[in-house]
C-alpha cells in the first residue's frame, strides 16, 4: 500500500475556501452554518476553525478570494487587450469579467458579501477588494477615473442583470437596464 501523502494546513484551506465559495453563495454569510461548509469540503466543523478562527473570518477569506480572482482576470485580460489605449484595456478587463460572474458562485458571494456589508470585516474585505481592483485597472488601463467609475457601475449594473435575470423581462423598464449591455 503506498504511504498516505498528508496535506498542509494551506493545502486544506484551500480547499475548504473553494467549497465555502459554493455553499455561502448559495446562503449567505448568515444563514451558512460552518458545519455545512465542512460537510462540503469534508472534515470536521473543528477543523475549520481551527483553520479560519471563525465563521467570520471564513467568510472573509472567501470576499478576498473571490476579489483576488477578479483582480488576476482583469491583469490577464489587459496583458490581452487589442492595444493599450484606456478604453480596449478597459474593454478587455470588461469582457474578462462578463466571464469570470458566469460563475453563479462568485457572483453570489460578492452579493451577499455587500448584505452583510453593516459587519466591519466583510465591509474591510470588500473596500480591499475593491480597492485592488481599481488598482489593476487605473495602473494597466491608465483610465481617467471617470471612465474607471463608469467600469465599474457597470460591473454592478451586471450584477443586478445577472442576479434578478432581467434579460428574461420582457418590459420596457429592463430594456432599458440591460440594452446594449454584454453580460451573461
Amino acid at each position: 500500500m503506498p504511504p498516505r501523502i498528508r496535506s498542509t494546513a494551506d493545502d486544506r484551506r484551500t480547499v475548504v475556501v473553494k467549497h465555502a465559495l459554493q455553499v455561502f453563495a448559495r446562503t449567505g454569510y448568515h444563514a451558512t452554518p460552518v458545519s455545512d461548509v465542512a460537510a462540503a469540503s469534508g472534515i470536521s466543523q473543528g477543523y475549520v476553525i481551527r483553520l479560519f478562527g471563525t465563521k467570520l473570518d471564513l467568510f472573509v477569506a472567501v470576499v478576498d478570494h473571490c476579489f483576488a480572482r477578479i483582480v488576476t482576470a482583469l491583469s490577464d485580460a489587459a496583458d490581452q487587450a487589442a492595444g493599450d489605449e484606456p478604453d480596449a484595456v478597459l474593454a478587455a478587463m470588461s469582457a474578462a469579467y462578463v466571464e469570470l460572474i458566469a460563475d453563479r458562485d462568485l457572483l453570489m458571494v460578492q452579493v451577499h458579501a455587500q448584505s452583510a456589508a453593516d459587519t466591519p470585516q466583510i465591509r474591510d474585505a470588500i473596500r480591499r477588494g475593491f480597492a485592488a481592483v481599481l488598482a489593476v485597472a487605473h495602473d494597466r488601463s491608465h483610465a481617467e477615473p471617470s471612465a474607471i467609475q463608469r467600469f465599474i457601475a457597470y460591473g454592478q449594473l451586471c450584477h443586478l442583470i445577472v442576479t434578478a435575470e432581467l434579460d428574461d423581462v420582457d418590459e420596457a423598464w429592463a430594456r432599458t437596464l440591460t440594452e446594449g449591455m454584454q453580460h451573461v
